[in-house]
C-alpha cells in the first residue's frame, strides 16, 4: 500500500510493506514539501505502485517522477484543473465544466480492426463503467477499461469523525462486502489504540466473514452458468442465496450482516443453525456437479480467458483470481487473527481461465462451510450450550502501531501486522489490517489524531488489484465471452472507485 497524507505543513508519503515469515510490518515515511511535489516512481519495480503513484497525482497533485505511464487515473476530464480534492485547501468543491478533455484510450491499427464501446452506463443495475474493444473479426486484440465514474470520496468522508462513528461508513463502503470492509476498519482502529480482542469475539468475527463469502461464492457459481445460457441453475442459486441471507438476518438483524462489528468485539442475535448451513451445503454440490457435468457449460469455460501465473503474479492480484492462476496466497492463512480449525485449506488452481475461477469458489464454498459450522460449535460450547453472543464491551483506550509521522527525512518504522490487533505507542497513533474478504485480500491502514478522531485513512479494495489484470486474460478472447469472463472476474466498481 502506497498512501498520501497532506500534514498541514507538507506532503508524507507513507509506503507500507507487509512480510508472512516473520509476520512484521514496515513503513518507510518520506516527507513531501508542497512546493517541490514529487517522489521517484516505483512503476517499473511494481505495477499496483504505480497505479498508487498515479492516483496520489490525481488527488493529492504528488508528481510520480519518470512514471511510464503518465495518464490520469482518478481524474475524469470535467474536474477543474489544479483542484486536488484531498487536499486540506479543497475543502470548497468548485464548479465542474462538461467533459473537455477525452481520456487517452490506444488506439489498435490494422487491416480489419473496428472498436465496441461498451458503457459506461450499462444495459442493468451494475455500476458504471466504460469498456473499450478493439477487434478483428470476434476476436478482441485489446480492451480498455476507464472507471471512477463513481468516485464518492470515501477515503476524506472517514476524516474529522471519532473511529465508533466511522463504522456506519465502514459498512457502506461496498454493499456485498460489508464484513469484510467493517472488519478491515475496526481491526486497523484497534492496532492503533492497542486494543486486544477476546478469542470468542474473534471466532464471531471470523463466523460473519465466512457467511459473508459463503452467500456471494453461492450467487457467483449460479451467474456463472446462466453467463453461458444454463438459467436453471442461476435459478436454484438464486433461492439458495435468498435462503443464506434469511439466515443473515437471524444473525445481526440485517440480510447483509451490517451490525455485528464493534470496535473491540462483536454482537450478533443469535448463532446460525448449522443443519440450516449443512442443507445449503447439498443443494450446492449437487449444482456443481451438474454445472460441471455439462458438456456445452464445460467447454465454455474451459481455456476461456486464462490468466497466466506470471502475469497474475506482476499485477499483484488478490483473491480468487489470483488463486485460480496458481498463486497461492490468502490472509486467512499468511496473517490470521483466529485460528479457523482442522476445515481451513487454500483452495488453488492452476488453469487460470473460467473454469479455474469457478473451481476456486466451489472449493472455498465447501471450506468456508466446513468452517462456519466448526466455528458455530467452538461458539456454543465457549458460550454454554450455544447462547447468542454478549454485546461488546466499550473499547479502552491503548497504544498505538508506530506510524511513521513527518519528520526531516525518511524515516522506516516496523511494527506487527493488525491481524492481532497488537501495537505500540507513538503520538499520532496508526494501525494497517489485512483482512481476506470474499473477493480478496482487504487492506486499511488508518492515522488518529491526538483528540482520536480519524486524520487520514486508505482503504484497498482487491478490486483495486484485480480490474487491471481482466484486459489481460480478455487478449484473444471473443466478443460473445466478455459477459462470462467479467463475471469470472466480478470485481466491485465501489470497492475500486472509492
Amino acid at each position: 500500500m502506497v498512501t498520501c497524507h497532506d500534514d498541514g505543513d507538507r506532503l508524507r508519503v507513507v509506503y507500507s510493506f507487509v512480510a508472512v515469515y516473520p509476520r512484521r510490518q514496515i513503513d518507510l515515511v518520506v516527507p513531501v514539501p508542497y512546493d517541490d511535489a514529487w517522489v521517484p516512481s516505483l512503476a517499473n519495480v511494481s505495477y499496483p505502485a504505480g497505479n498508487f503513484e498515479r492516483g496520489m497525482r490525481d488527488l493529492f497533485g504528488l508528481r510520480p517522477a519518470d512514471h511510464p505511464q503518465p495518464y490520469r487515473l482518478v481524474r475524469h476530464g470535467h474536474w477543474p484543473r489544479g483542484w486536488y480534492p484531498m487536499l486540506h485547501g479543497a475543502r470548497v468543491t468548485p464548479e465542474f465544466e462538461p467533459d473537455t478533455e477525452s481520456f487517452p484510450f490506444v488506439e489498435v491499427e490494422g487491416p480489419g480492426v473496428y472498436e465496441i464501446a461498451v458503457g459506461p452506463i450499462h444495459a442493468g443495475i451494475i455500476d458504471p463503467g466504460h469498456f473499450r474493444f478493439s477487434v478483428v473479426g470476434e476476436t478482441i486484440v485489446r480492451m480498455e477499461a476507464r472507471q471512477w465514474y463513481m468516485h464518492r470520496g470515501v477515503e476524506r468522508l472517514f476524516e474529522g469523525r471519532r473511529p465508533e462513528d466511522g463504522i456506519e461508513l465502514a459498512e457502506q463502503i461496498t454493499g456485498d462486502t460489508v464484513v469484510g470492509h467493517t472488519l478491515a476498519y475496526v481491526m486497523a482502529v484497534e492496532a492503533a489504540r492497542g486494543i486486544d480482542v477476546s478469542e470468542p469475539d474473534r471466532m464471531l468475527r471470523a463466523l460473519l466473514l465466512e457467511l459473508e463469502r459463503i452467500y456471494n461464492h453461492v450467487s457467483d457459481l449460479g451467474s456463472l452458468a446462466n453467463d453461458v445460457g444454463f438459467g436453471i441453475v442461476h435459478s436454484h442459486t438464486q433461492r439458495l442465496r435468498e435462503t443464506l441471507l434469511r439466515i443473515n438476518k437471524t444473525v445481526t438483524g440485517h440480510r447483509f450482516l451490517r451490525g455485528g462489528l464493534t470496535i473491540g468485539g462483536a454482537s450478533v442475535l443469535a448463532l446460525p443453525d448449522p443443519t440450516d448451513l449443512a442443507r445449503v451445503a447439498v443443494d450446492v454440490q449437487e449444482i456443481i456437479a451438474i454445472t460441471l457435468g455439462h458438456a456445452i457449460v464445460r467447454d465454455r469455460f474451459t481455456g476461456t480467458a486464462p490468466l497466466p501465473v506470471g502475469q497474475a503474479q506482476a499485477m499483484g492480484t488478490l483473491g480468487y483470481v489470483a488463486r485460480a492462476s496458481g498463486v497461492d496466497t490468502d490472509a486467512r492463512r499468511d496473517h490470521p487473527f483466529v485460528d479457523l480449525g482442522e476445515h481451513f485449506h487454500v483452495v488453488t488452481e492452476t488453469g487460470g481461465d473460467v473454469l479455474s475461477r469457478y473451481r476456486v469458489r466451489a472449493g472455498e464454498f465447501e471450506v468456508s462451510i466446513n468452517v462456519a459450522i466448526d466455528l458455530i460449535g467452538r461458539l456454543g460450547s465457549h458460550r454454554g450450550g450455544g447462547a447468542a453472543p454478549a454485546p461488546a464491551p466499550a473499547p479502552q483506550k491503548g497504544g498505538s502501531a508506530a506510524s511513521g509521522a513527518s519528520t526531516p527525512a525518511a524515516s522506516v518504522t516496523s511494527t506487527p501486522v493488525a491481524a492481532s490487533s497488537a501495537a505500540s505507542v507513538s503520538p499520532a497513533a496508526s494501525g494497517l489490517s489485512l483482512v481476506e474478504g470474499w473477493r480478496g485480500t482487504i487492506c486499511h491502514r488508518l492515522e488518529l489524531g491526538p483528540d482520536g478522531v480519524i486524520t487520514r485513512i486508505k482503504v484497498v479494495d482487491p478490486s483495486y488489484f484485480n480490474w487491471p489484470a481482466l484486459p489481460v486474460a480478455l487478449a484473444e478472447t471473443i466478443v460473445p465471452d466478455f459477459p462470462l469472463v467479467n463475471k469470472s472476474f466480478n470485481q466491485s466498481y465501489a470497492g475500486n472507485d472509492l
